[in-house]
């Protein structure tokens, strides 16, 4: 029944904040989003399907993350994603994963949604 994930909805606080989160630190980016009557964004990778949703203007929940602990995406360039955290003083835990070698980047966005970041184990740190 399920083929694949379609995408994730965060309720943004800041729409600035969480817009350069997104897109200038993991590097997503704005694309076409249907009028739906609300504000909000769509973002895409590098394909054709935007992977997150982003809510403006909505109250945020007192429980921010809910029972969904966290969002992840499969990335590229190891390296050059820490650079872009170091230079913006964005706090991330970085481990490889045991068998796999997958290494994960963990980190929070500027609503407390937590996201994992997955690099290839044959990048380097």
């Amino acid at each position: 029944m399920i083929v694949g994930m379609n995408h994730f909805t965060v309720t943004a606080e800041d729409e600035r904040q969480t817009l350069d989160f997104y897109t200038g630190l993991l590097g997503l980016r704005v694309g076409h989003r249907p009028d739906l009557g609300f504000p909000g964004a769509w973002l895409y990778g590098s394909g054709p399907q935007a992977v997150l949703h982003l809510y403006f203007g909505r109250p945020v929940p007192a429980q921010r993350t809910g029972v969904i602990d966290h969002m992840a995406f499969t990335a590229q360039d190891l390296r050059a994603v820490k650079a872009r955290f170091d230079a913006a003083g964005v706090k991330y835990e970085l481990r490889q994963q045991a068998g796999a070698g997958t290494w994960q980047l963990f980190c929070h966005d500027p609503n407390g949604a937590k996201v994992e970041l997955d690099f290839d184990p044959a990048e380097m740190p």
